[in-house]
C-alpha cells in the first residue's frame, strides 16, 4: 500500500509501515533519477529522500550539491509520483524547500541538538502546512528530543513524526550509533500520538545489521522506516557503507514480518491477561524486596557513620558487579542488563546512605 498524500502518511493507523528511501546525498541528476525510478518500481516506498545540504563533521568533505538538487527532486516527483523529503538545518533551507514544493522536511540529529536552530526553523514554519520529521539528537537526551518536537508543534505544525537514528557513544559497539531502544520507547510512552519511524541506516553504519534493526523497530510498533538507498552505493560520495541498492531494499522489505499491535482473539487475550497478572505479582514482590534492600542500605550507612567510614567502598561494588553479572548470566540475563540494573540499585543505595549521613550532621547542628 503506497500512501500518496502527505496528509495521509503520518498516522499511527497505517496498515503497512511507511517507507522513506533514497540516497544519503543527491550527487547528480542522473544518480537521483535512476535511484528514484528503481525505488518506485518496488511499489513499496512512499517518500523519496535525498540530502541536498549535508552538515559534515569536518570541512572538505562532500557537503551536498545545494539548491540545484531541489530541481532534481521536483523531477523525481513529476516522473515517479513519489513524494519528496529533504533535511533542513536553517531558515534558508526551509524557505527554498517550501518554494520548490518539497513534501516533507526533516531535522537532522545535529540540528535537533541545538534549541536555537530548532526555534528559528519552527518560527519560519508558522502558518505553513507541511509534515516535519524530527530525528533524535546526537546525544542520548530524551528531553532535548522532546523539546525540538514541542517547538515545532508550537509553531502550528500538526503533522509531526519522530525518527530514531541511534545515539553517539564512546563505547565500543557493533553499531555506528547505539540504538538505545529504551529512549524511543519512553518517547512513545510520553507522546503516544506521535508517529515514530526508525532510520536503521544511521544506527548500523553498514548494511550487515540493517534487517535486524529494521525488524526490531517494526516489532516495537514503529510506524515506518527511513533507509538510505543508492543506485551505486560503492560510488556514493557520502556514507557509502550504509546504503543499499534499490534491489536489496526490495529484498529487505519483503523479509520484514508485520505483526499485529492488537487482536480480538479471546484465548490469546485470556492467556495474556493471566501472564500479566503473574508479572504484576512478581513486580509487587520486587518492589517489596527493593524496599527491604534499601532498609539494609540505611543500616549500612548508619554503621559507616558511627565508624567514620566513607560511603563508597569500591572493592565491594566491584565484587557485587562481578557476582551479580555471573548469577544473571546463569539465568540467561545479559551482562548489560545486570550491570544497568545494579548500577541503578547501587545509586539508590548510595542515596539512602547519604541521607543517613546528612541527617546525622543535621542532628549534631541542632544539639549545638
Amino acid at each position: 500500500m503506497i500512501h500518496k498524500t502527505p496528509a495521509s502518511i503520518l498516522s499511527q493507523e497505517l496498515t503497512t509501515p511507511l517507507v522513506i528511501a533514497g540516497p544519503c546525498s543527491a550527487e547528480t541528476e542522473e544518480q537521483v533519477l535512476r535511484t528514484a525510478r528503481e525505488i518506485a518500481a518496488l511499489n513499496r516506498v512512499s517518500i523519496f529522500r535525498a540530502g541536498i545540504w549535508k552538515p559534515r563533521t569536518r570541512p572538505g568533505s562532500f557537503e551536498g550539491v545545494g539548491s540545484i538538487g531541489i530541481e532534481w527532486l521536483k523531477n523525481v516527483k513529476a516522473e515517479t509520483g513519489l513524494l519528496t523529503a529533504v533535511e533542513v538545518a536553517n531558515v534558508k533551507h526551509v524557505q527554498e524547500a517550501l518554494q520548490h514544493g518539497i513534501d516533507f522536511l526533516w531535522l537532522g540529529a545535529r540540528t535537533t541538538a541545538n534549541p536555537f536552530s530548532v526555534q528559528e526553523i519552527a518560527e519560519s514554519l508558522q502558518g505553513v502546512k507541511i509534515p516535519v520529521l524530527i530525528k533524535n539528537p546526537v546525544n542520548a537526551d530524551l528531553d532535548l528530543w522532546m523539546g525540538a518536537i514541542e517547538r515545532v508543534q508550537k509553531a502550528g505544525i500538526t503533522k509531526i513524526g519522530a525518527i530514531h537514528r541511534g545515539f553517539s557513544s564512546y563505547d565500543k559497539s557493533q553499531y555506528r550509533n547505539k540504538p538505545m531502544w529504551e529512549l524511543p520507547i519512553e518517547l512513545k510512552r510520553r507522546m503516544p500520538e506521535l508517529p515514530l519511524l526508525c532510520d536503521p541506516s544511521h544506527i548500523c553504519g553498514t548494511t550487515d545489521l540493517l534487517f535486524n534493526v529494521a525488524q526490531t523497530a517494526i516489532d516495537l510498533d514503529y510506524q515506518g522506516l527511513m533507509i538510505e538507498t543508492h543506485c551505486d552505493p560503492f560510488a556514493a560520495l557520502s556514507d557509502a557503507k550504509q546504503q543499499v541498492t534499490p534491489s536489496d531494499l526490495g529484498k529487505l522489505l519483503e523479509r520484514i514480518i508485520i505483526r499485529k499491535s492488537s487482536v480480538e482473539d479471546k484465548k490469546f487475550l485470556s492467556t495474556l491477561e493471566d501472564i500479566r497478572d503473574k508479572i504484576d505479582e512478581l513486580d509487587n514482590d520486587l518492589i517489596r524486596l527493593l524496599a527491604i534492600r534499601m532498609e539494609m542500605a540505611r543500616a549500612i550507612g548508619q554503621n559507616k557513620k558511627n565508624s567514620g567510614v566513607t560511603i563508597l567502598q569500591n572493592s565491594r561494588w566491584n565484587e557485587i558487579v562481578q557476582d551479580r553479572t555471573k548469577q544473571g548470566m546463569e539465568k540467561q540475563l545479559s551482562p548489560e542488563f545486570m550491570l544497568k540494573l545494579f548500577e541503578i540499585i547501587h545509586q539508590e543505595s548510595i542515596h539512602h546512605q547519604k541521607q543517613v549521613m546528612v541527617n546525622g550532621i543535621e542532628m549534631k547542628k541542632k544539639n549545638k
